[in-house]
């Protein structure tokens, strides 16, 4: 279970939505996160590779290379 606080504007807004569709509130908050729960989990992951690049603690791998691997030459 989660319990977030959302702005007046937003409770609003979902309450229209909400009614005006038959569904409910907990339906739209929860297509909202699992949309982009994908983008923020990349987003996080792509900052902690540039971080451990930058820091060299790993090495980027060459467009080059990845498309070589995986049969992507030109």
């Amino acid at each position: 279970m989660l319990a977030i606080r959302l702005p007046k504007g937003i409770e609003e807004r979902l309450d229209v939505l909400a009614k005006e569709t038959g569904r409910t509130k907990t339906f739209y908050v929860r297509e909202a996160i699992l949309e982009h729960l994908a983008d923020i989990e990349d987003i996080y992951l792509a900052e902690k590779r540039l971080a451990d690049i930058r820091a060299g603690k790993s090495k980027p791998i060459p467009l080059k290379d990845v498309m070589k691997r995986y049969g992507l030459e030109d």
